[in-house]
């Protein structure tokens, strides 16, 4: 039988004997303190002297950090197919994506039936498991809209939603002997988990070819399922070689709950590793972290080189045909279809991840924090996307100080909720879901922008992966430039993998949602400016307005007070909320984690197509300002207009301190649209602006460029980008030619 490239995996096999109930949890412990790769538990439920295995897997997975876990196998007359799919969905999600699902058909049938399940003949038993695998794998697909329906003969399932989707594409390994069960395997299955003991001589060997000719029958590569094999735990370094390379099993698991045994084994994983290494290489086999089946390969994109990708990042990466793609089809509100998406864990990784874009410099890169993103340049149509919501770190380094550590993936609603309890809070935009990497590289204008400042107003460090693949680290006295450029330039200069920020005291906090008549909505803006502006810092908000309803147009403003005495909260509110007849009110006491929990969401994100958004800073909301943007709104060219209180705090920081320049404006004003009608219709703001903030941006070129920096900062961005990325490897994100090509290109570049 052929190597079929897999990776060299060992795990272990452990009783979940109830006496003690710790100690087959002790063991998965000890499995992933000795190097193993995965840990299992039997399953036979109708065992008196057996905990419930799925129990304790997930329990095991708590009390562990790095070693998948399986049952071996789950026995599923006992258990649900569609309630299993969400279980096992769900501890993938809660461990990190460290779950496989061991599945078997059944077996000792006296006791299942005594415990409620349903005897089966063998051919009935296999029949069902194939309805189950159907349902299981009909619950993971979130990407599928329609209707889940599986209309079996042992397992029916009629109009269910689907999801969660797991964190990563969980295997289905079947326990098999037979040949009908082998069959589905090479059909439908993603590996074979068979036990040596139970064997003849040949049996695997055959069995290898039963799969294999069933999955070329179904149209799959036989390397599509991976071979683990259960061993006893005096099988041997050569055993094991000639297992991997002459039938090839990729994955031992040593069967007995002996540490001895347990450790004697893991210290055979080196030898083996590499003497099947060494025999690869000289037999020209390649090895192959992950095998997709001739539809996925069908839908690679060109000029990308799947292949050749590091084996830590190819095994995570998602293509076209990935269960796991469609995550990558839509962002808040642009649709994209990129040709790969790359997942580093780690800096290392994500070094490795730049140097695939370097070697892919003709093709688009976006960067994908988290999540939440306006502008929608995360995505793109054909190229790549560094995805580094894997590095959602969300540490804090001294409570006394404010001094915290964050990972570009880590949302800000969790950022919120993880400080809380030290009564610790960073001003970071407005809505939960939004990543910390892409707004603390761009501003972070927030609920407490007049009373605290920017986002990028408490970064003391922040650590990036430059163009040639360096790992920097930028402060007020390390790379001081490139410091400057990252706090409100940074997309342009690198991926941020960890920032450093000083957060504030903050406690409890009033929370108000006001709604306004603003049908005469130029008095209304005017009024609204002229109050925000005269109130204490302590208050910041937002107002939102869109299309008239029967003549009426309604304004939505929330507002945070930064006080825990109702009547001082109260009175800050009292001048704007006489600004307009006020149609309904909610003040409550509340804290900023539950704020921004409120305005947060996991659904998947359905943005298609091209959106038209456009930004701007105003210094004040001028009559001449308000009366434009009510005829922007009243010509319906706009469907949701928003007006962001900035000032107080952002203004004390000098304009030439950070990139980010527009330090003078008391406003932040957004609008979607849904044609080149808004775009013609937002030109008619832009001479009453000062400014603009990129991320709420969606247009391109110079001529937005020299909207949101000045002449100086320009300049200076332009010198650095020709120091850091003299070639614009990070180019996709309203990007900043260096000064060698904007000065060939002359005064439009």
């Amino acid at each position: 039988m052929p190597d079929y490239g897999h990776p060299l995996r060992f795990g272990s096999f452990v009783t979940p004997t109830a006496a003690p109930p710790q100690r087959p949890v002790e063991l998965a412990v000890l499995s992933e303190e000795l190097g193993y790769d995965l840990v299992t538990f039997q399953d036979h439920p109708y065992q008196p002297s057996f905990l419930d295995t799925w129990t304790l897997i997930s329990y095991a997975a708590a009390r562990t950090e790095r070693i998948h876990l399986s049952g071996n196998v789950l026995n599923l007359p006992l258990r649900q197919p569609a309630v299993l799919a969400k279980s096992v969905a769900s501890l993938d999600l809660l461990s990190g994506g460290r779950v496989a699902l061991g599945l078997g058909a059944g077996g000792f049938w006296d006791a299942i039936e005594a415990y409620g399940g349903t005897r089966l003949t063998p051919g009935e038993s296999i029949d069902a498991l194939d309805e189950a695998i159907r349902i299981i794998r009909g619950v993971w697909d979130t990407a599928d809209r329609s209707v889940l329906a599986v209309d079996g003969t042992h397992h029916r399932i009629h109009g269910a939603k689907r999801g969660p989707a797991p964190a990563h594409e969980v295997p289905i390994w079947l326990g098999a002997y037979k040949p009908r069960m082998l069959r589905l395997i090479g059909r439908a299955a993603d590996g074979w988990l068979p036990s040596l003991p139970y064997l003849q001589p040949g049996d695997l060997q055959r069995g290898m070819q039963v799969i294999d000719e069933a999955a070329v029958a179904a149209g799959r590569d036989p390397a599509e399922v991976v071979r683990l094999l259960n061993v006893g735990a005096d099988a041997t370094a050569d055993d094991l070689v000639r297992l991997a390379v002459e039938d090839g099993v990729s994955t031992f698991i040593v069967m007995g709950d002996d540490e001895g045994g347990l450790r004697r084994f893991a210290g055979l994983a080196g030898e083996v590793r590499d003497r099947v290494a060494e025999a690869r290489t000289s037999a020209g086999v390649q090895e192959r972290s992950r095998v997709r089946g001739a539809s996925a390969l069908a839908r690679r994109r060109p000029g990308i080189r799947y292949d050749d990708l590091p084996a830590a990042l190819a095994e995570r990466a998602v293509e076209p045909g990935d269960p796991a793609y469609a995550r990558y089809t839509s962002s808040y509100l642009r649709g994209g279809a990129p040709g790969l998406v790359l997942r580093p864990q780690s800096v290392a990784e994500v070094q490795a991840a730049v140097g695939v874009a370097r070697e892919h410099r003709d093709l688009p890169l976006g960067v994908l924090s988290a999540g939440h993103g306006i502008s929608g340049r995360s995505l793109n149509d054909g190229g790549l996307v560094l995805d580094v919501s894997a590095l959602d770190t969300v540490e804090v380094l001294d409570p006394e100080s404010g001094r915290v550590r964050l990972g570009p993936g880590a949302r800000w609603a969790d950022v919120a909720r993880v400080l809380a309890p030290y009564g610790l809070a960073v001003s970071s935009g407005d809505y939960g879901g939004v990543g910390v990497g892409g707004l603390a590289t761009a501003g972070g204008i927030g609920w407490f922008a007049r009373s605290h400042g920017l986002t990028i107003d408490h970064l003391t460090a922040v650590d990036l992966v430059l163009a040639d693949g360096r790992a920097v680290r930028t402060s007020a006295t390390e790379e001081p430039d490139l410091f400057w450029a990252v706090r409100g330039a940074g997309a342009n200069f690198g991926i941020a993998t960890s920032f450093e920020l000083t957060a504030a005291r903050v406690g409890t906090i009033g929370f108000a949602q006001l709604a306004f008549d603003a049908s005469d909505t130029a008095s209304f803006l005017e009024g609204w400016g002229r109050e925000i502006e005269a109130a204490d810092r302590s208050v910041t908000g937002q107002v939102i307005l869109g299309a008239r309803r029967s003549g009426q147009r309604i304004a939505q403003a929330m507002l945070v007070v930064e006080s825990d005495d109702p009547e001082t909260v109260v009175e800050r509110l009292q001048p704007i909320a006489g600004i307009a007849p006020l149609l309904q009110q909610q003040v409550v006491l509340t804290t900023y984690d539950q704020v921004m929990g409120l305005f947060s969401s996991d659904e998947p994100q359905q943005g298609r197509g091209e959106p038209h958004t456009h930004s701007g800073l105003a210094d004040h909301l001028t009559p001449a300002l308000a009366a434009e943007v009510a005829g922007l709104l009243d010509a319906g060219t706009s469907y949701f207009f928003s007006v962001r209180a900035v000032g107080g705090a952002v203004a004390d920081v000098a304009s030439e301190a950070t990139a980010y320049a527009g330090r003078s404006a008391a406003f932040s004003l957004s609008g979607f649209g849904t044609s080149a009608r808004f775009d013609d219709a937002w030109e008619r703001l832009v001479p009453h602006l000062s400014g603009s903030y990129l991320s709420f941006e969606t247009g391109t070129g110079s001529p937005w460029l020299e909207r949101a920096f000045p002449p100086a900062h320009l300049a200076r961005l332009r010198d650095l980008k020709l120091r850091y990325d003299p070639t614009g490897l990070f180019r996709d994100n309203f990007f900043i030619a260096p000064a060698d090509v904007a000065e060939a290109a002359g005064p439009a570049a």
